[in-house]
């Protein structure tokens, strides 16, 4: 629960199970606790829009993209995600097939307002490491590094769809891309 105090105004704001934020004024609040009321409400807006976006990406997706190696060779991959966790969390395992190789990615993530922190891992390639980054209503960004590696990934979401774009330094995947769709 977060409090805002203002002249003649008091609004509790408490993040609800699902990500919905309910928010009561003290009694008495008075016309002049209007702008506290809405400054209130704005300060919550970045837990909303994480929230929004991990619960618009919880669930099961799939569907195709390619992957690029460090010697210039790329192949298409076919890949499955799995989101799942509550609230600010977020848990996502990713894994594609190519004719030659396989991806699997996991992490956990942590949105407190719109910074994220968390662990990445990738398993085929032996790469992990720690990952920090933002999110917005729409799209997460993530930088990656640990042992030897750096990395960055970003989620973009539009409805039903989403892109995974990863690219990677100090491993033989240089780079992933893939269009999902809800299973």
């Amino acid at each position: 629960m977060q409090t805002v105090e203002c002249k003649d105004a008091v609004i509790e704001s408490t993040m609800a199970a699902g990500g919905a934020v309910r928010r009561r004024a003290a009694p008495g609040l008075h016309w002049a606790g209007i702008p506290c009321a809405l400054a209130a409400m704005l300060w919550q807006a970045p837990l909303v829009h994480a929230d929004t976006l991990f619960d618009s990406l919880r669930g099961s997706w799939s569907g195709t993209g390619h992957i690029r190696y460090d010697n210039g060779q790329s192949e298409g991959i076919r890949c499955n995600a799995y989101y799942t966790g509550e609230g600010a969390k977020l848990r996502m395992a990713i894994r594609c097939n190519s004719g030659s190789t396989k991806v699997e990615i996991r992490g956990q993530l942590t949105a407190q307002g719109k910074r994220l922190t968390g662990t990445w891992e990738e398993r085929t390639f032996n790469a992990s490491g720690q990952a920090t980054g933002s999110v917005s209503a729409d799209k997460m960004k993530l930088s990656i590094s640990g042992g030897g590696f750096k990395g960055s990934m970003q989620v973009a979401s539009a409805g039903k769809k989403q892109t995974v774009t990863i690219l990677t330094e100090g491993i033989r995947m240089k780079s992933v891309t893939v269009t999902l769709g809800k299973s």
